[in-house]
């Protein structure tokens, strides 16, 4: 194949960073009309590729080929007009906005006069790019009030008018689009997804190896910033694709060792967790019971509530009925900061907006909550917060230059794992309630997380969780609470060798 033939290349892409080389000589290309997966552990360079190619970060050597021609990309605009777009993890929509003045936002054209919008055109304009991926979306709904499934459409929408940029089809990078989404809206943004291919072409990255098997035509895959080679997904599978990322083979049932074995002995658990009657704006009558030692799954179609709850019983969302019990004791549900005194620890599905202070370091933003973690009395001691940080980075393996780095120059995966490590520091959490833990973490990391779960587990920390997939909450739970339509509507058993399959679960679901 002749250069030309690519829609997208790099050569030899250089980038570094204080301490750290995140790109090594990494070579790629994307041919027309295909969709080609990305996949690396953690810190294997993939956010600063995708970076590079959306014009966020200008690399220190090699080169970028656009239909065969060496282009510079110097701003997302840049980019654009090349005909590169970017669907980001976090999205990147203003949500007061209509979905319409998001999808034209930056290039509203024929859609404002006189500094004025021009609401009939702007809905047609927007219109055109939701009617290309086959969505239903009402283009003057208020982008707060859709679904994440539906945003996604909208982010995807949004890229697409990069073809009125640029004289060939472009190419649409999706950054981890299936990250938070249900099984049913994963399967519908695979099925936009195949129809890009018709006038464009994709980049897909997911730490689901599966879900890059199943959409993509081939897969490139990143080790350490370089690039160690590629396969077709034709007949390929993820232990294939792991042995490329780590060098060795991953196993799908990684989660499983320990679950469903009681901690306490053989003596069951006083109910650490007691809730009874909670009701709120998307919930109603939820009765939940969580023993010491316990890890249970909440499972549940997006609109269940599950969400809701949890940030609930972390004082995020206000309750209008209901009563919480700690070990005993009534909960003050006023607020987050009742929550944390009262031993209660939370990681939000939203990183980047909930759970993390972006210009903050790495040691700040893992002490955020517990301060005496790094003071004596009212002094701050600097040496007592670096030998607690610098244990729970090697722990956790979390690839950061130094303790002091920016939260936000660390890769998605290493940013979840310094928000998870912000309730280890400290031995006083009694109730975790973990909201897509493993979110973003490649295979590796997601069976750290697990094993430090059943480590809490096993000294008493009670566990709520609202897992990545059925078979992560089977796994990991010792019992599983199915939501339905903002109630707890049944609950199953979920013990060592008597697991139930996603199949019982979603017969309760739907």
């Amino acid at each position: 194949m002749t250069t030309t033939e690519h829609a997208l290349e790099v050569r030899g892409l250089v980038k570094h960073y204080p301490g750290v080389k995140a790109l090594d000589g990494v070579d790629l290309a994307v041919r027309p009309g295909e969709v080609l997966g990305l996949a690396g552990e953690n810190g294997a360079g993939k956010s600063t590729l995708l970076k590079v190619l959306a014009g966020l970060v200008r690399p220190d050597a090699g080169e970028i080929l656009v239909r065969g021609r060496a282009v510079r990309l110097r701003g997302v605009v840049d980019a654009a007009d090349h005909g590169i777009g970017m669907v980001f993890q976090e999205q990147s929509l203003v949500p007061n906005l209509t979905a319409a003045e998001n999808i034209v936002l930056g290039s509203e054209g024929p859609g404002v006069r006189g500094g004025l919008y021009r609401w009939r055109t702007m809905r047609r304009l927007a219109q055109e790019q939701l009617d290309k991926i086959g969505s239903h979306i009402d283009p003057l709904a208020r982008t707060d009030t859709l679904s994440f499934a539906d945003r996604q459409m909208v982010e995807i929408a949004k890229v697409l008018r990069i073809e009125e940029r640029t004289s060939h089809p472009p190419v649409i990078i999706l950054d981890e689009p299936t990250s938070v989404l249900e099984p049913q809206e994963i399967e519908t943004l695979f099925t936009q997804v195949r129809r890009l291919r018709e006038f464009a072409s994709v980049v897909f990255v997911s730490h689901r190896l599966d879900e890059v098997l199943e959409v993509c035509d081939r897969v490139a895959v990143l080790r350490g910033g370089k690039s160690v080679g590629e396969l077709p997904a034709a007949g390929a599978a993820p232990a294939d694709l792991h042995r490329m990322m780590i060098g060795s083979t991953g196993s799908d049932d990684h989660y499983h060792g320990g679950a469903g074995e009681s901690p306490a002995g053989s003596e069951p658990a006083h109910a650490r967790l007691v809730v009874r009657g909670l009701t709120g704006r998307a919930f109603r009558d939820v009765d939940l019971d969580v023993r010491a030692g316990e890890i249970v799954g909440i499972v549940g179609v997006h609109g269940s509530g599950r969400e809701d709850v949890c940030r609930a019983l972390f004082g995020a969302e206000p309750v209008t009925a209901g009563e919480v019990l700690l070990d005993g004791e009534r909960l003050d549900l006023s607020g987050t900061r009742a929550a944390c005194a009262a031993g209660i620890g939370y990681v939000p599905a939203e990183r980047k907006t909930e759970g993390m202070v972006g210009p903050m370091s790495v040691a700040d933003n893992m002490t955020l909550a517990k301060q005496h973690a790094r003071t004596t009395g009212p002094v701050v001691r600097p040496r007592k917060q670096a030998t607690l940080v610098d244990t729970w980075i090697e722990r956790l393996s979390i690839r950061t230059p130094h303790r002091a780095t920016a939260i936000q120059r660390l890769s998605g995966g290493n940013q979840q794992k310094v928000v998870l490590a912000r309730w280890l520091v400290s031995d006083d959490v009694r109730l975790l309630l973990l909201d897509h833990p493993t979110r973003g973490l490649d295979v590796g990391a997601r069976s750290e997380v697990y094993r430090l779960m059943r480590e809490l587990a096993a000294t008493g920390v009670a566990t709520v969780l609202l897992a990545d997939s059925l078979e992560e909450a089977i796994g990991m739970s010792d019992r599983i609470v199915v939501m339905s339509d903002g109630r707890a509507t049944t609950q199953v058993a979920a013990p060592a060798g008597a697991k139930p399959t996603p199949l019982d679960l979603v017969k309760e679901m739907v």
